[in-house]
């Protein structure tokens, strides 16, 4: 494979694999097991499997492996390892690394589910676990410590859109020999310079951007070879977290216009927060492409765009939240994002609605907040879907 293509062009053929009747379309190698040659084989591939030698789904397949050297091309990493979903790329980049006693640093605004995994999974099995206000550099500095042995954050937290200072942050992390793991989804694989900013492993949810289209769970963990084959990899090959073959070709379908999808959205993305900006129905409109956002040029560093969501409050609270959703006609009601259909989802009752209502109100999700992850149709057809909702709020 070539290394000086564009990330475009990797999208469409990095880490392709051909039979020998050099099908144009990805092979799906749906099998769980693999036959040898020989007993003497088979002991030598369990010694030591070479690149293109696989011995069981649950450790590798020829798809999977497309699907791991595709996305690591384009995120800039030396390897990447399929997970079964994005919760399973979560948890693995960090239980498969920490031991008892050993100490993480993280963004306090988080995915619910990301949250759980560090107050209840981590901590039941003694790692000690600090929260900071991500945008707070001195908080960072004070919980970063010698024996910290990494950070953890959402690149842009879910789902008021606020961006962590990649290259801030992983340098106080570095001076402390800690490991820089970052959470990318809204950023997107496109969007992204994690890995040029200081991220040592960069963890994705393949269910939202990546496949694009609501078919598949997966998720994928990016990193340097030693941390991906040598830490990663046995943690998730025998705790059984690995990506089936069959996603893994949906998802390798799904970056080949991952590209154009996310450019896409993220016009529009704008043209929906700049119509938005000044409706009186709404407290507050949250997108980083606003030159109003605070951290515009934060966003414009780190991603060049303000990304495919945007999230706004609705100021009379829940119960016009939901009069909204329910008369949007063209997007729809669900708690996925980065899907080509629009998506409209009240974080406060669904994707954190087990943060009591103290945390909620810390990290900003009222009662009225909106999560709007716009999809592949005509800006003006949203825009105009979302105004008259508004009026029926």
């Amino acid at each position: 494979m070539s290394t000086n293509w564009k990330s475009r062009t990797t999208a469409v053929h990095g880490g392709s694999r051909r039979s020998q009747y050099g099908e144009m379309a990805e092979a799906i190698f749906l099998t769980q097991g693999f036959a040898y040659d020989s007993a003497e084989q088979a002991e030598a591939r369990f010694i030591k499997a070479g690149d293109d030698e696989f011995i069981y789904a649950r450790y590798g397949n020829p798809t999977t492996r497309m699907f791991e050297e595709r996305i690591a091309a384009i995120e800039g990493t030396e390897d990447a390892f399929a997970t079964a979903s994005g919760m399973a790329a979560v948890n693995g980049a960090l239980t498969s690394m920490l031991r008892a006693g050993d100490h993480v640093v993280s963004s306090r605004a988080l995915f619910g589910s990301c949250l759980y995994i560090l107050e209840e999974v981590l901590t039941r099995f003694g790692v000690k676990v600090t929260f900071v206000d991500g945008g707070d550099l001195d908080q960072w500095r004070a919980a970063v410590t010698p024996g910290t042995k990494a950070v953890f954050f959402e690149t842009m937290a879910n789902p008021t859109l606020d961006l962590i200072d990649i290259a801030a942050v992983a340098d106080i992390a570095h001076a402390q020999g800690a490991l820089v793991i970052a959470d990318n989804v809204f950023a997107t694989p496109v969007f992204s310079q994690a890995v040029a900013l200081g991220a040592d492993v960069v963890v994705y949810s393949a269910t939202k951007h990546i496949d694009g289209q609501g078919r598949a769970l997966g998720g994928v963990v990016c990193g340097s070879r030693d941390y991906i084959r040598k830490v990663l990899e046995p943690y998730m090959k025998h705790t059984g977290g690995s990506m089936s073959p069959f996603n893994a070709w949906i998802m390798l379908n799904g970056m080949a216009t991952l590209d154009l999808r996310c450019r896409a959205m993220a016009d529009t993305a704008l043209k929906v927060a700049t119509a938005l900006s000044s409706h009186p129905k709404l407290s507050r409109v949250i997108y980083p492409g606003l030159s109003s956002h605070p951290q515009h040029s934060l966003a414009m560093r780190q991603m060049g765009t303000g990304g495919t969501l945007v999230s706004f409050e609705i100021a009379e609270g829940k119960e016009a939240a939901f009069r909204f959703m329910n008369a949007l006609t063209i997007a729809k009601i669900s708690n996925n994002l980065g899907d080509a259909k629009s998506i409209a989802t009240h974080p406060a009752t669904t994707t954190h609605q087990r943060l009591s209502p103290e945390q909620k109100a810390r990290l900003g999700i009222s009662p009225g907040l909106i999560r709007f992850s716009v999809g592949l149709e005509d800006a003006d057809d949203l825009i105009a879907d979302l105004t008259q909702a508004l009026e029926k709020a």
